[in-house]
């Protein structure tokens, strides 16, 4: 059976056949019964051939039927006189308003090569533009937008990390560092920890030696690498190739992520130790943490891809710094997230009411704190985490409506809060009466930020310092 016929290519299969035969359309059209004018539509490209005149053009021009169907165009010049019809049809190339270019044989060859390169060298423009900040935000939005249509659950990565933990041979509870071994095995590479990897960079896999390299200990302590280790061999394990642009680059990492997450805290195990915590009204991010050996956050994302999808409750997650910028950030319960005009929540503040806010000013920053915030959308409770090691402390947040906080550890809490954010007199909107006693009366200096001012890195590996990394390899070669 024939694939649907690309008619540009075959008209110009067809056209150069019938002249290197010396044959004019009016011949051409005597020996199959067709139409000159017939013809010159099919060799246009305008008009598709039906099967049976494929095989009488062939016997006509003395070829088989397959050299006419070939899916390359017969010359150098035929191919760029398609890419130039293409490029015309191509949404971004109409943008330009631009009167229609035909290419007849008075158009010189140079004249071709000039307008095609230009064109493919605008649409590699356009690719890069969309690895911009706005590109980054409009597809991390999107991503977002799928994310919670499925509860932050994604059962195909789920079955390839159950299936990767039973080729170790793994039997149950935490994941021993000799699974870990075994697994990186499993894929055909050797761990190796250096010194001098890439600061751009949490591990390089080198293809051809089979081997990955994360930093010392010193640099990333044993429960971070195991993460990272994962996070490569989930490129793999679920079949990533080179991302094309920053959405599937972003997404990659995603998926890569969740594939970590499933193998070091299983779902089997993780859904009897939350569904038992459920009963006794105890659930909390910090019991997978420990008995995991996994990183809070971890954790906390964990938790959004089970709780829904197994428990029933819909939850909220965010991360934020000690400014309440939020860097990270799931829900499926309806909370009021802040966002821009883009629906991006990512470098939004969160209200100074929230738990994730008021953690800071907490007695004890050591201990989760845990708030009830009255909002626009209803009343949520949350319990927040200070990862207080890091240079900057950062917050991470889980929560709930109210009506499922019975089932949570830390549902007790007297402390609540009133927040009218994002749209109401709050954070965002001063109260009236504030905002009346100071306009025009004071001028602050804002504290300038790196990721303002960055641009994000063009290329398959965004943030990646891709000439720092082969100059490692080379180092270790």
């Amino acid at each position: 059976m024939i694939d649907r016929v690309d008619s540009l290519v075959f008209g110009k299969r067809l056209r150069h056949l019938r002249r290197s035969r010396d044959l004019t359309l009016d011949q051409l059209g005597e020996l199959v019964g067709k139409q000159a004018s017939f013809l010159s539509l099919i060799e246009n490209g305008k008009r598709e051939a039906r099967l049976s005149l494929i095989e009488d053009l062939a016997r006509a021009l003395e070829v088989s039927s397959g050299e006419l169907l070939a899916t390359e165009p017969p010359t150098r010049r035929a191919r760029l006189e398609v890419e130039l019809e293409r490029a015309q049809e191509d949404p971004l190339y109409q943008e330009l308003s631009l009167p229609l270019l035909r290419a007849s044989r008075q158009v010189p060859h140079e004249f071709l090569e000039h307008v095609v390169g230009l064109f493919e060298a605008l649409k590699a423009q356009s690719r890069e533009q969309a690895a911009t900040p706005e590109g980054a935000r409009a597809a991390n939005a999107r991503l977002r937008a799928e994310m919670r249509a499925r509860d932050n659950y994604f059962g195909e990565i789920e079955l390839a990390a159950t299936q990767a933990l039973r080729s170790t041979g793994y039997e149950g509870g935490a994941v021993a560092e000799s699974t870990l071994t075994s697994l990186v095995a499993h894929y055909g590479f050797t761990l190796h920890r250096v010194q001098d990897l890439p600061v751009s960079v949490d591990s390089v896999a080198d293809l051809e030696h089979r081997r990955i390299y994360v930093h010392q200990r010193n640099t990333l302590p044993t429960r971070a690498a195991r993460s990272v280790v994962l996070q490569t061999l989930g490129h793999f394990a679920l079949g990533h190739g080179d991302p094309k642009d920053f959405g599937e680059f972003l997404r990659q990492r995603v998926e890569a992520n969740y594939f970590s997450g499933a193998v070091l805290a299983p779902q089997r195990p993780a859904v009897e130790l939350l569904t038992a915590a459920r009963r006794k009204g105890d659930i909390s991010a910090e019991d997978l943490k420990e008995v995991f050996y996994i990183s809070y956050e971890m954790a906390a994302h964990r938790l959004t891809n089970l709780a829904t999808h197994h428990l029933g409750l819909a939850v909220h997650f965010l991360r934020t710094d000690d400014e309440g910028v939020i860097w990270k950030a799931y829900e499926n319960d309806g909370v009021p997230f802040p966002t821009d005009s883009a629906g991006m929540i990512e470098g939004q503040r969160a209200c100074r009411k929230w738990g994730t806010r008021q953690a800071f000013g907490s007695h004890d920053k050591f201990a989760e704190y845990a708030q009830y915030t009255e909002t626009p959308a209803g009343e949520f409770w949350c319990s927040t985490y200070l990862e207080a090691d890091m240079a900057t402390p950062e917050a991470v947040t889980i929560g709930c409506r109210t009506e499922d906080a019975r089932y949570f550890r830390g549902h007790e809490t007297t402390y609540r809060m009133v927040s009218h954010c994002p749209e109401g007199e709050c954070c965002r909107r001063p109260p009236s009466d504030v905002t009346a006693r100071w306009r025009g009366r004071v001028w602050p200096a804002a504290r300038v930020h790196s990721y303002v001012l960055a641009t994000l890195p063009a290329g398959a590996y965004a943030g990646v310092d891709l000439s720092e990394v082969y100059d490692f390899l080379d180092r270790q070669s």
